[in-house]
């Protein structure tokens, strides 16, 4: 019986939905970036656009044309592995071109038990994806990451998260 009795018992705590957010209400939080944050980001952005206008002849635009701008860096090995402010550099381009897509994201401040990001969030919400670091973690072990191919499914992610559209239309994340 005393099995019986801990069976159950270890498989209600399994399956039960507390987990350490809802214990913990205070994390994880979602802030306005601060003045520092915003001026952190462009300083990122003129990083990249740097970079790619000396190297590539073409500068950074903030449209989906920043993919094929990107994914040349990556091709090229612009960037050492060991550079990581100007590897998550990339990230906030490609964060860029994802803002540029979809309206209801918008740069935050997320903080949770590790620490504090920078991070695109859906509005009101605290559904957020952290584009710094998508092509970063894989360039820094010697990866080549498709641009394209980590856009589209990070966006599809957060799609999968937003209202449906009016007249049943569907959200489409072409990356061209």
């Amino acid at each position: 019986m005393n099995k019986l009795l801990s069976s159950a018992v270890l498989l209600l705590v399994m399956i039960s939905p507390c987990s350490h957010a809802q214990i913990d209400p205070q994390f994880p939080t979602v802030e306005a970036l601060s003045w520092t944050d915003s001026s952190y980001l462009a300083k990122q952005r003129a990083r990249v656009d740097r970079l790619t206008r000396e190297n590539t002849g073409t500068p950074i635009r903030g449209d989906k044309s920043d993919l094929n701008t990107l994914q040349r860096v990556v091709d090229r090995e612009l960037v050492a592995n060991d550079d990581k402010l100007t590897l998550q550099a990339l990230g906030v381009v490609l964060a860029d071109v994802m803002l540029s897509d979809e309206p209801a994201l918008a740069w935050k401040i997320y903080e949770d038990r590790r620490g504090r990001s920078r991070a695109l969030c859906i509005n009101d919400t605290k559904d957020c994806l952290f584009p710094v670091t998508m092509l970063s973690r894989r360039m820094k072990v010697g990866l080549k990451p498709d641009v394209k191919k980590v856009y589209v499914e990070a966006m599809e992610l957060v799609g999968a998260q937003l209202p449906e559209l009016p007249y049943g239309e569907k959200r489409e994340y072409l990356p061209y």
